[in-house]
């Protein structure tokens, strides 16, 4: 009896014991840390990626290599239209590169001078001569990710279908900007003055004051580099002085028209996505080991617009 009263008793002590110590709670998980950019993209899905129109596609084919284009006609429809014809009627080829100036522009055409030297001019036979300049277009209909940040050159700024834009909702416009790597239609000082018969990429830092300026057409998606090393020109805005700084325009051709095999393989990141909008935090709130301040904002031309090889289909 005395065994199965102590039995009892130290068992009571025991559950009252576990009564009053509980358990240590589970030692908490290590928060997760947000993904840098390039753990975004290496996440990424394959419906996140688009592959570029060949319709809406150019080659400007140089020496060193191809820089490959994409055009914006939802933006630019008749001076898109226009380049596309003076590309399927040659009418870049043999032409030049004409002007690079640092930190702001490469661009290229017919280097004659109309009014010196109208005999020389290389005629445009299908194309237009001029059009009215596109620099805006109706903003309803325009899809748009707006960009947290916000911008001193538009009320509203970020992307819509692949392109860095800006937009302006109470005047119902909305338009491309000048970042890095924009195609831009050269002009005179008259709004009708440009065609697409010369035309510029930018090579340096974003010139938005050109916004609603110039009509922009499209975008650089590969091949920067063949245009950023170009010799810069040592004339009055980086025009080149003498013929022989030219740089050759072998040609330029719409992607469509070129064979499967000879295009250039590119898928681009949807600006429309989770995904590019987790990227685009990730730019805001630098998240490599090697920031020691995150900034915590990010400006529209700061946002690069992620291209990568894909299979030609």
């Amino acid at each position: 009896m005395k065994k199965s009263v102590v039995g009892s008793l130290f068992l009571s002590a025991s559950i009252l014991g576990c009564a009053q110590h509980p358990s240590a709670p589970a030692p908490a998980s290590p928060p997760v840390k947000p993904p840098t950019s390039a753990e975004v993209l290496e996440r990424s899905a394959p419906s996140d990626w688009r592959v570029l129109d060949p319709e809406n596609t150019l080659y400007l084919e140089l020496a060193t290599g191809r820089v490959v284009l994409e055009l914006a006609p939802a933006f630019a429809p008749a001076h898109v239209a226009n380049i596309k014809a003076l590309a399927r009627e040659k009418y870049f080829d043999g032409l030049v590169i004409l002007r690079v100036q640092e930190n702001y522009v490469v661009q290229w055409g017919d280097p004659a001078d109309p009014e010196k030297e109208p005999g020389k001019v290389r005629p445009i036979k299908t194309a237009k001569d001029a059009l009215p300049g596109e620099f805006a277009r109706a903003a309803e209909g325009v899809p748009f990710t707006k960009l947290a940040d916000g911008d001193i050159y538009a009320p509203e700024a970020g992307h819509s279908a692949g392109f860095p834009a800006a937009r302006d909702p109470a005047g119902g416009k909305a338009w491309v900007a000048h970042c890095y790597g924009a195609l831009g239609v050269s002009r005179g000082n008259t709004a009708d003055s440009g065609s697409g018969s010369g035309l510029y990429v930018v090579i340096g830092h974003a010139p938005r004051h050109l916004d609603r300026n110039i009509t922009l057409a499209g975008r650089v998606v590969r091949g920067m580099e063949l245009l950023t090393v170009l010799p810069r020109g040592t004339g009055a805005l980086g025009f080149y002085e003498k013929p022989a700084q030219y740089v050759p325009v072998k040609a330029v051709r719409v992607a469509a028209d070129v064979p499967a095999a000879q295009r250039t393989g590119v898928e681009l990141l949807r600006t429309d996505t989770p995904t590019f909008a987790a990227f685009v935090e990730a730019r805001r709130n630098r998240r490599e080991e090697w920031f020691l301040d995150p900034v915590g904002h990010v400006e529209l031309c700061n946002v690069p617009l992620p291209a990568r090889p894909a299979a030609v289909r």
